[in-house]
Formats: structure tokens, sequence, C-alpha cells
């Protein structure tokens, strides 16, 4: 028993520190070849969390081929306080995303996005100033506005019908309500008159391809909408690697009891 406790720490915390080596390789690839806004974004947190993985996974190794309890019993401390932290942080994402859905536009195929139906902790943390100035340059970079024009150009009545992601619906259109004419999917025409309702996201819109509906509300609250459901669907992942920690925490417990007991009939 002692043996396979061991290997079998060896073996998962083997496969953890490549996982660790490749997210730091891939932050300092990023780092000096350059790269678009969004990867520098990623950058830094990629880089931190590969570090953390390495020396976890060497604690691990280093424990479990030595037979050093002294240093399994730091790797299970380390184990114990990121369950802790990984399910605080599941319980934490799944209040801040309890609230938001989008709303469904009469007389088409795709919702739109009001920043006011998130919670307050995302509004003043994820698309506040500061951060906007990143997402938005991530935005004009991506290809997501510019394949959407080019797929409807006046084809108003199949663009009407598409189930367009948070993301095409908040940013490479103006909202609905302000009746504005359709000319290709990132072209819209006011009125002459004007908006047909004196809001914000209608006078902010711009046709120019670098600016569109960036700068709307709506384009935050798709934003809030796609963070919204990738936090959903991490807060499960995060179920499944508390599970997964937990039984390696529980097998490290096993090795060290096992190597306590070879030292204590040895």
């Amino acid at each position: 028993m002692c043996r396979l406790s061991n290997i079998l720490i060896s073996l998962l915390n083997s496969c953890t520190l490549i996982i660790g080596l490749i997210a730091v390789l891939g932050a300092v690839h990023v780092r000096d070849h350059g790269g678009t806004d969004c990867q520098k974004v990623l950058q830094d947190p990629a880089l931190i969390v590969g570090i953390f993985f390495i020396i976890v996974s060497l604690f691990g190794l280093i424990g479990s081929c030595c037979r050093l309890n002294s240093i399994l019993f730091l790797y299970l401390i380390v184990m114990f306080l990121l369950i802790l932290g990984l399910m605080a942080f599941t319980i934490f994402t799944l209040l801040v995303t309890n609230r938001g859905i989008g709303r469904v536009v009469s007389g088409t195929g795709f919702k739109e996005y009001k920043l006011g139906d998130y919670s307050h902790w995302l509004q003043n943390h994820v698309v506040n100033e500061e951060n906007w100035i990143q997402i938005r340059s991530c935005l004009v970079d991506s290809p997501i506005c510019p394949s959407l024009a080019e797929d409807y150009h006046e084809q108003e009545a199949e663009f009407i019908k598409q189930n367009l992601s948070p993301i095409q619906s908040g940013c490479c259109k103006p909202p609905s309500y302000c009746g504005f004419e359709f000319k290709n999917a990132t072209f819209w025409i006011a009125p002459k008159t004007g908006p047909a309702v004196q809001d914000s996201d209608c006078t902010t819109w711009s046709n120019q391809q670098n600016i569109l509906c960036y700068d709307c509300k709506s384009c935050k609250g798709g934003i809030l909408a796609n963070i919204r459901k990738e936090w959903r669907n991490f807060a499960l992942f995060n179920s499944c690697a508390i599970t997964v920690i937990t039984i390696i925490y529980c097998i490290g417990c096993c090795a060290v009891r096992s190597n306590s007991s070879s030292y204590k009939y040895y």
C-alpha cells in the first residue's frame, strides 16, 4: 500500500508539473514575442498559475519519491488550502452570477442585454472604466463583429432571425429600440429625426468599425452575459476539480500514513 500510494502521488504530480511548465512557457512566449492585448491580459495569471502548479507538484514528487513525510505534510497543507479556496471561489461565483438574463426582442431570433440586470459586483469590478479599456481593445482586435458583417451584408431578413451571441448582440449593432435602419450587420443609419429613444447607447453608436457599440452599456451587458455563462460553467468545472483534488489529498494522506508505518516497521 505504501508503494502504491506513493506511485500514484508521483504520477499525478508529474502530470500537474507538465501542465505548470506549459503554462509558464506559454506566458513567457507571449511576453517575449508580443501578442494581442487579450493574450497579454492572460499572461500574468497564466504565469502565476503555472509557477504554483510547478512548486506544488515538486513538493508532491519529492515527498512521494523520497518518502519524506515532512515534505508531504507541507504538500497536504497546500492541497487542503487549495480545496478550501476552490470551494469559496465556487460559492462566490454562483452568488455574483445569480442575476442577469437576456431579453428577447420581438420578431427576432436574438436577445439584448442591459447592464443594470447584472450584480453590482460584476458591474463595479469587471466592466469598470479601468478594465473596460482592455476589454474594449480585445473586442476591436477580435473578428467577432467583422465576421458578422461579412456574413450578413444587405440581408436584414436573415440577420434578424439569427441567434446572436451576447457580444454580437450588444457590441456589434445598436439596440433595436433605437430604430436604426439596417444596411449590414455592423452598419446602421439613424433616422433623420434622430433615434426613436433618447438613450445613451443610441447616441454612442458609430458606424466606424473600430467604435461600433463598444462603449455602449448594452455591450458591457453582453460581456457580463458571456462572463456569467462562462463563470457558471467554471463553477461546474471547479466542482469536478474539488472532487479530483480531494481524491489526491486522500491518496496523499494514505502515503503519509503508509510511510510512517514503514518507518516504524523498519
